[in-house]
């Protein structure tokens, strides 16, 4: 079976897969879509197992303010400075802050349970793995603050 390059680019933007996985994955379904997502996300929890025991010493300080009323500050850690220093890291790092200042969770457990503002169908937890199998590194979020004008 012929795989399409315009099969493999749809499959790589719905999962950020590298090429060669989306190729692989379409031609181990045959050319389902919908098999070869399932085959990239077995293939992504696999290689983030491996990655959740290495050492998170690096990281950013994110932060987050709502109209001046609500502040969120968060320690969000990865693997090294490269990685510190990627606009998709930083990224990941404003997301999470603007959804600890939205849904003021009480603390790092809860909030990795709750489903992100922007995308429901998802949790923080699906957000932060995201950002591993995408990155390449392991990630935590260590700790936040959350500060509410006049309480």
């Amino acid at each position: 079976m012929t795989i399409s390059i315009d099969e493999i680019k749809k499959l790589r933007e719905k999962t950020s897969c590298s090429v060669m996985d989306c190729s692989k994955a379409l031609a181990d379904a045959k050319g389902d879509m919908k098999k070869a997502e399932d085959i990239l996300i077995k293939a992504g929890a696999a290689k983030l197992e491996k990655k959740k025991d290495r050492d998170t010493n690096s990281g950013i300080i994110g932060t987050y303010s709502h109209g001046g009323k609500i502040g969120v500050i968060l320690e969000i850690l990865c693997e090294t400075d490269f990685v510190a220093k990627n606009e998709t890291f930083k990224s990941l790092a404003h997301d999470i802050a603007m959804q600890i200042a939205a849904m003021n969770p009480k603390d790092v457990k809860e909030l990795m349970k709750q489903n992100f503002i922007k995308d429901e169908s998802k949790t923080i937890d699906d957000l932060l793995n995201f950002g591993i199998s995408k990155l390449g590194e392991n990630m935590k979020i260590s700790r936040f603050e959350r500060i509410e004008l006049g309480k």
